[in-house]
């Protein structure tokens, strides 16, 4: 199925029950509202799709995998109701994904920033090409990565998410491996997709019953993000309002 419009793309192709979840955005694959939705339809979808065993959720392009939250729209907020529920939408994104009954392979092609390091982070195995640097900058526009926080600290630890929040530098695909991010990486796209591709075919096969019950297993003890997520989602909308972050924002468009 295909759903496109000027919002952003999405799009899903099921084969051998492997679904292919493709998500794209004009401005380098970053998340306005409508996408995270749809996003969070689709990915609830496929959880309930017998004919899916594996989903590979990736993005569109050669160059940025996810450069979070669309900069367009935190620009255009203007009150906390719409800025708790911009936030919200990569809280049910999350959750989605948590509670997805499938495994959800990240094929990661480029750079993520912000909600971009979450979404990798929530996946259940995760392939990169060695130019898939990571980058939390959260903290330079006056908010903090408050709502992907619980995601990516359950991948890397509280002490490599402090350094990743803190520096708001770019860390490498190889520093990302190591700390848990990134399963394994890849020096080009196409041996990616090779393995990618070999490793989703090699799970189909498997008992989905076993898949699913696995797939709890890898989730148990997070059930707090049911309400976590969303007290996050209304400390990042409040900063958003803020001064400072109005300011930051107006020099960053700059």
């Amino acid at each position: 199925m295909t759903n496109q419009n000027p919002k952003g793309t999405l799009i899903t192709t099921i084969e051998n029950k492997v679904a292919i979840l493709e998500f794209g955005h004009p401005a380098s694959n970053s998340f306005p509202s409508d996408l995270l939705d749809r996003l969070t339809n689709e990915l609830n979808d496929l959880s309930n799709n017998s004919e899916v065993s594996v989903i590979i959720l990736k993005s569109t392009g050669t160059g940025v995998f996810c450069a979070g939250a669309s900069f367009d729209e935190l620009k255009a907020i203007s009150n906390l109701e719409e800025a708790t529920k911009f936030f919200s939408g990569f809280a049910n994104v999350l959750n989605a994904m948590r509670n997805c009954s499938k495994i959800i392979i990240g094929r990661i092609h480029g750079k993520a920033v912000g909600g971009g390091v979450g979404i990798a982070a929530a996946c259940d195995y995760t392939l990169a090409t060695s130019g898939s640097s990571i980058k939390l900058s959260e903290l330079a526009i006056g908010i903090g990565p408050f709502v992907i926080e619980p995601a990516v600290t359950r991948k890397i630890g509280k002490s490599a998410m402090a350094e990743m929040t803190l520096e708001t530098e770019w860390k490498t695909a190889s520093w990302a491996n190591q700390k848990g991010l990134y399963d394994k990486v890849f020096e080009t796209s196409a041996e990616l997709d090779l393995e990618i591709t070999a490793f989703a075919n090699k799970l189909a096969n498997y008992n989905p019953e076993a898949l699913t019950t696995m797939k709890k297993v890898f989730w148990e003890g997070i059930e707090n993000w049911n309400s976590l997520l969303y007290e996050r989602a209304a400390i990042s909308g409040k900063l958003l309002l803020s001064d400072f972050s109005k300011k930051a924002l107006n020099q960053f468009k700059k």
